[in-house]
């Protein structure tokens, strides 16, 4: 599949979509990281930091104020690995390794916008706004219908000056306005909630470098995710449950956020939680709902869960 897809559960977008032999398209930084070698920079995140003038630095040298964020200098595995929030002289000495850096704490929103880019120009945008839960996890994102203007014209102005030369897709996230993270890849978590059509816009803009996409009946869409505790060694749901729970009115998919045949250290997951689910839906009280479901499904009580994942 010339959509390089390294997560199964998430070829369901991609494998119904014919796409050219030979037209490589990344999905996870790893590939996206090796495919643009003069870009290659992005994925250092204290580079990223500094280009926007952040208060920041490399762990040999010490903040001045706290608290601070700190976070690997690079992570090609994501979810938000080795990520936290430095509070004392202590905590930083104890947690900042080597490998990580420290930023000044932003506050805000947390904003992941996918960007379709043609020699740097950008044509299409749209916004998701994560809701956090415990230590590095996301209890849902928001995939939204408006503009953001402000972020837009901050972003705009950061792409023209970084990227002026780049086509294809990139997700940039933001914390209140500023640029945390840059990933030269679309977002794989929800392109069913794009609409219609997206994933072709998306083969003729890495094959032809043109945006086509009829755009103008955006609904909006949540991706709710299931975390579990870290350290135990799940099963997924029998298949058939699966198919019931995806033919289910207002549900566009669900994915089965692991695999079986592997422990669960061997996963890259964020400090809270072991990431078992995503439900992509239209509806937000039904991917709750079916996120209660899928509790019962792995075993898991809700008030337990939320415990295990606060302590």
């Amino acid at each position: 599949m010339p959509i390089h897809e390294t997560d199964p559960w998430r070829e369901q977008y991609f494998a119904p979509v014919p796409c050219p032999e030979g037209l490589l398209i990344p999905t996870d930084d790893e590939t996206a990281y090796q495919l643009n070698p003069d870009h290659r920079w992005l994925y250092n995140k204290l580079l990223v930091a500094r280009s926007q003038g952040l208060e920041c630095g490399a762990c040999a040298r010490a903040p001045s104020n706290y608290p601070v964020f700190s976070k690997p200098i690079v992570n090609l595995e994501g979810m938000g690995i080795g990520s936290r929030v430095l509070r004392s002289v202590e905590e930083y000495e104890r947690h900042c390794n080597n490998g990580n850096f420290w930023t000044e704490l932003l506050e805000g929103p947390h904003i992941s916008t996918d960007w379709a880019l043609i020699r740097g120009e950008p044509h299409w945008c749209r916004h998701a706004h994560g809701i956090p839960g415990p230590r590095g996890t996301f209890d849902h994102w928001i995939i939204e219908t408006e503009d953001r203007p402000e972020l837009e014209r901050y972003s705009c102005e950061w792409i023209a000056q970084f990227l002026p030369d780049y086509t294809g897709m990139v997700n940039i996230e933001t914390i209140g306005g500023r640029i945390i993270e840059v990933h030269l890849r679309l977002t794989d978590q929800w392109p069913d909630l794009y609409g219609a059509g997206w994933v072709d816009a998306v083969i003729d803009l890495y094959q032809n470098h043109r945006w086509h996409f009829a755009d103008a009946d955006r609904a909006e869409g949540y991706s709710v995710v299931l975390f579990g505790p870290h350290g135990v060694r799940y099963r997924h749901p029998a298949p058939e449950r699966l198919q019931e729970y995806r033919a289910l009115p207002e549900v566009k998919s669900v994915q089965i956020t692991f695999s079986e045949r592997l422990p669960p250290s061997a996963h890259a997951m964020p400090p809270g939680g072991f990431r078992l689910a995503v439900v992509n839906c239209t509806c937000l009280v039904t991917g709750m709902q079916l996120r209660s479901e899928l509790e019962r499904e792995f075993g898991l009580q809700e008030s337990e869960q939320l415990d295990r994942l606060a302590g």
